[in-house]
């Protein structure tokens, strides 16, 4: 399969954010983020809201000491409620809707034309369990609230870390680069609904303020796997945050569909119904 034709812009902004060194703009743009001195602070996060399409009007505080805060900061209570039907699988996080289909075989898709494993993704035991079921991928902008939550009421059984590389997350970069997610760092989150059934949510790092944080499970790093959890987590509550904007890759099982007006391309709130159980 070819990928779909770019554009003159999107070829910039390709060789732009993704043929220079990633590994060290990430380095030096997660320093500069954390940086309280000034004038780092005030000038990274002035960049910030001036090119970032940055909206705090749900922000628990806007009084930043970092660009890091920035990225990183809470929600006033109550700013994301989830739908409570227990037929629903909401949103983890605010979004844009990318590739969505059903998981038949090992192949899913990063966008029309380019093809990825499964297996690599997220190993032979995702591919087996998850058959008949769907993916949903999800993509953080860098204005975007970073934090992400239970999409239902769960009980997390294993996470693992994968070490990986830093490339952009954006449209060009995925229409471009093959096996994208499967080359970046991530994490595997593998839980079980209600009903018993696996639900696997796979956070994605991307180029320069990359990290992920598990909440309660620490800072997942250096290839660290911790298995045989049985952390009962509730529908909303915070499982991590991004350090910088990124993508959650949802696998669900099967029986569910995406929610009414649910589209790639959309952009969602955590907590909205994403995916919503078949009738009959």
């Amino acid at each position: 399969m070819t990928a779909p034709r770019q554009s003159l812009g999107e070829a910039l902004n390709f060789i732009v954010t993704n043929r220079l060194p990633r590994r060290l703009a990430t380095r030096i743009v997660g320093r500069v983020s954390k940086s309280h001195a000034w004038p780092v602070a005030p000038v990274a996060l002035a960049l910030w809201k001036a090119f970032c399409d940055v909206d705090l009007r749900d922000a628990e505080r806007t009084d930043f000491a970092s660009l890091h805060d920035g990225f990183t900061r809470a929600l006033r209570p109550g700013a994301r409620p989830f739908d409570p039907d227990p037929a629903v699988l909401c949103a983890p996080c605010d979004a844009i809707v990318g590739a969505y289909g059903l998981i038949e075989g090992d192949e899913l898709l990063q966008v029309k034309g380019m093809p990825y494993s499964l297996t690599e993704l997220a190993g032979a035991d995702a591919v087996a369990a998850m058959q008949g079921g769907s993916y949903v991928t999800m993509r953080l902008t860098a204005g975007m609230y970073h934090r992400f939550h239970a999409p239902a009421d769960l009980t997390v059984e294993r996470v693992e870390h994968r070490p990986g590389d830093r490339w952009n997350v954006n449209p060009p970069a995925l229409a471009r680069v093959s096996s994208l997610y499967c080359r970046n760092e991530r994490a595997i989150i593998s839980t079980r609904l209600a009903d018993g059934r696996l639900l696997v949510m796979i956070p994605v790092a991307a180029i320069l303020v990359a990290g992920i944080v598990l909440h309660p499970f620490g800072l997942v790093r250096g290839g660290i796997m911790r298995t045989g959890l049985t952390n009962h987590t509730k529908r909303g509550a915070e499982m991590g945050w991004f350090e910088h904007g990124s993508t959650i890759v949802m696998l669900a099982p099967s029986g569910f569909d995406l929610a009414a007006g649910v589209a790639t391309g959309e952009t969602i709130r955590a907590g909205r119904p994403l995916l919503r159980r078949k009738v009959g």
